[in-house]
């Protein structure tokens, strides 16, 4: 099973400390936060990673490589300009091939293990996406979970209302059809679970959205301090 780290993004609410250096090289505990997710892909054995690259990709390059440091083979997905989610996951659909591949957010921290990840079958779905509680800063949510499927709230469904931690499993399948440029995620999503294609579920493990400087500090502390030890 391969894996891709969505590594693209421009860090807008992280400046001034995304100006130059690319968000998922900024480190909390003293590694950057794109390695935490490298590191637990090698611990199960998924080894073959896609990492696309827009603002500052250069950088991430020269501080990755080709992942042998890391015990894992790195393949960059360069894109210029952003693609934005969905754009920039089509744009290496050649590097990620026709099976399911993990899906990864490159500016959240998690300790969920993600060996669950594995066993997940999607069988007719075109996805499984891991939900969470709602942050603060995202009290209404993305989904309804109920009875392990993914519901938009425009499909009336009871549930618990939970947000897209950015971790998912995915089928190519998804972007069937879809020319390369700039495309968003979450309506192929929605339409998906219009179509009862989207299975999901909680996470289990502790998850930050790590989408600011004082974010980022406080996530920092707690890790040095051994809270999620």
């Amino acid at each position: 099973m391969k894996a891709m780290i969505l590594a693209a993004g421009l860090g807008n609410r992280m400046r001034p400390l995304t100006l130059h250096t690319p968000k998922p090289l900024l480190e909390v505990s003293g590694k950057p936060l794109i390695v935490w997710h490298i590191e637990k892909l090698q611990k199960i054995g998924v080894t073959d990673i896609v990492i696309n690259t827009a603002w500052l990709g250069e950088k991430l390059v020269q501080a990755l490589g080709d992942g042998s440091q890391f015990g894992v083979n790195i393949l960059w997905s360069h894109e210029g300009e952003g693609l934005e989610t969905a754009g920039g996951i089509i744009n290496a659909l050649p590097l990620l091939g026709e099976d399911p591949f993990i899906l990864v957010n490159g500016d959240v921290w998690t300790t969920m293990d993600f060996s669950s990840l594995l066993d997940v079958k999607l069988e007719n779905d075109l996805a499984h996406l891991v939900l969470v509680d709602n942050p603060a800063q995202h009290p209404q949510g993305d989904f309804i979970l109920a009875n392990g499927r993914g519901y938009t709230f425009d499909q009336d469904q009871q549930g618990e209302a939970l947000t897209y931690s950015g971790v998912a499993v995915i089928h190519p399948n998804m972007f069937a059809g879809l020319e390369n440029g700039k495309r968003p995620l979450a309506p192929l999503l929605k339409q998906a679970m219009l179509e009862q294609q989207i299975s999901a579920s909680k996470m289990q493990g502790v998850w930050v959205d790590v989408g600011t400087p004082e974010r980022l500090n406080v996530l920092d502390q707690q890790i040095k301090q051994g809270l999620y030890d």
